[in-house]
């Protein structure tokens, strides 16, 4: 095999290793056997080549010393490009092991996070809290049951940064509301304008869930999913 070929050789080999690296596959790692895949130069092979051409090549037309150094230096990148795969794959696993791990910490705790719903247990009661804007003179917090019916309305004195309600489980009419799952919004009143803000409610974590696509880690708790980018408060 000629030095030209065993350029282009390399050439295909670096090729495949981008692809690898990029789709965070990598390829055979450098000494390890090519046989798997025909365009896997390993450093053995490369080798064998350089002594067979060196072996075999024209006493009156020596090849070039510099084109061996060139390809060495070639497969060298490949083996580099490899390795750095490798490493981004383990340091990938080790952030997702970890953010899991860390994710369990939280089981039985509460969160604070965004949300509109949450389950009221049977004499319990349902604490959120909702950032009100400047100007902010009062704030509204409406409840609604399963199916959108008014259940109880009342009203917060904002503070600034977080301000937190606490709804009893008390009806507008005196009674205690039934367990069950009840709806939340809060109306903020800026000048004698209405503003509508998306409240956040307190969740108790029942287990966590990792996308081992995106990486992402999500609460599961009494009152459905809630992502952990999402929480601003543990309790």
């Amino acid at each position: 095999m000629s030095v030209n070929s065993i350029s282009a050789y390399a050439a295909q080999t670096a090729t495949a290793a981008a692809a690898g690296a990029g789709s965070g596959t990598g390829i055979a790692a450098a000494g390890s056997s090519s046989s798997s895949n025909p365009l896997q130069l390993s450093q053995s092979d490369f080798l064998k080549l350089l002594v067979t051409q060196m072996r075999n090549q024209d006493p009156t037309k020596p090849t070039n010393p510099g084109q061996f150094i060139n390809e060495i230096s070639a497969l060298s990148e490949v083996s580099d490009m490899n390795g750095m795969s490798t490493s981004m794959t383990n340091l990938a696993n080790s952030m997702s092991s970890n953010q899991l791990l860390g994710g369990t910490n939280l089981i039985g705790q509460t969160v604070l996070a965004s949300g509109t719903s949450a389950a009221l247990a049977q004499g319990g009661s349902i604490t959120g809290a909702v950032n009100p804007p400047a100007g902010a003179s009062a704030l509204t917090v409406q409840v609604t049951d399963a199916n959108g019916a008014p259940v109880d309305s009342f009203t917060v004195a904002p503070q600034s940064g977080l301000t937190p309600f606490t709804w009893s489980g008390a009806t507008a009419s005196g009674g205690t509301a039934p367990a069950g799952t009840y709806h939340f919004s809060v109306t903020a009143d800026i000048n004698g304008t209405p503003s509508s803000l998306t409240p956040q409610l307190a969740y108790t974590v029942n287990s966590v869930t990792l996308d081992p696509t995106s990486n992402s880690l999500t609460l599961n708790t009494n009152g459905g999913t809630v992502p952990l980018s999402s929480v601003s408060q543990i309790f």
